[in-house]
């Protein structure tokens, strides 16, 4: 009981935040498991790890439109053109590429900005692109083990309350509709909602199992030798039970480094 106290002081006593500045939260060093006993891709194991900040909530569009205006950076999608958007109606796992697409028009210049939307999480930008904010920000993305342990809070469960994932609609912004022809706002969002709608984590983590998922670095155990995918944890507002199964503790999604969807953000680490 001491420890899980001094744990939740250290949590609580670590966040801070501005309009364009994350609030983060302290891990502390200790010794993790991590994985699924069922899972191939992501085995069962003990780790360390150092003590190291995460942000709670995603990058939002404020943020990164600092990042933008500090620096006249250009996205992969604004220098590509190749940008992946989705809009209902589409089967199962298709999405449409949309040139106009960018983290300022999510899903292409017809489906709107993001004027009304900067306390989302920014999107359809790449993993080149998520470093890029980093190394302006002095920050650097989570490794797939550090977002791990944070999303998991402590627990050993599939989901961090357990392994019952009806529970997720109150932690999750995910899609609800039995498949993408018809648009689903069940839960009070198609597509992004602002970061912090919904409940977090034990930690005080936000958006973990839905809304973007979010890039992490390093290689997993099951990537080729000299792959450059890279990876992303979460789940999204696309995801859904029949589509895609993402939104949990133990699965970990791949990535071309230059691809941009809409459902795609990062959280960061310092």
């Amino acid at each position: 009981m001491i420890r899980y106290l001094l744990i939740i002081a250290s949590l609580l006593g670590s966040m801070h935040t501005t309009a364009q500045q994350p609030a983060f939260v302290t891990i502390p060093a200790a010794r993790y498991v991590v994985g699924d006993s069922n899972s191939i891709n992501n085995p069962i194991r003990t780790i360390v790890l150092d003590s190291f900040q995460i942000s709670a909530t995603e990058i939002t569009n404020e943020q990164f439109a600092a990042f933008v205006q500090a620096t006249g950076y250009i996205t992969d999608a604004e220098r590509r053109h190749d940008a992946m958007v989705f809009e209902p109606g589409l089967p199962e796992y298709k999405w449409i590429k949309d040139s106009t697409a960018s983290w300022r028009f999510p899903n292409g210049r017809s489906r709107g900005d993001i004027t009304e939307k900067m306390n989302h999480p920014v999107t359809t930008i790449s993993y080149r692109d998520a470093v890029a904010f980093c190394e302006w920000a002095g920050y650097r993305l989570p490794t797939l083990d550090e977002w791990e342990v944070a999303a998991r809070a402590g627990s050993r469960t599939r989901y961090f309350w357990g392994n019952n994932r009806d529970e997720i609609k109150r932690y999750a912004n995910l899609w609800y509709g039995r498949d993408h022809l018809t648009a689903d706002s069940s839960d009070g969002f198609m597509y992004t909602a602002p970061v912090g709608s919904f409940a977090p984590n034990p930690w005080g983590l936000y958006d973990v199992y839905g809304n973007v998922f979010e890039f992490c670095q390093g290689h997993a155990k099951f990537d080729k030798p000299g792959s450059k995918v890279v990876h992303a944890r979460g789940g999204s507002w696309w995801c859904s039970k029949n589509s895609c199964n993402y939104f949990n503790s133990v699965d970990i999604g791949t990535v071309h480094p230059h691809a941009s969807f809409s459902n795609q953000g990062f959280r960061v680490v310092r």
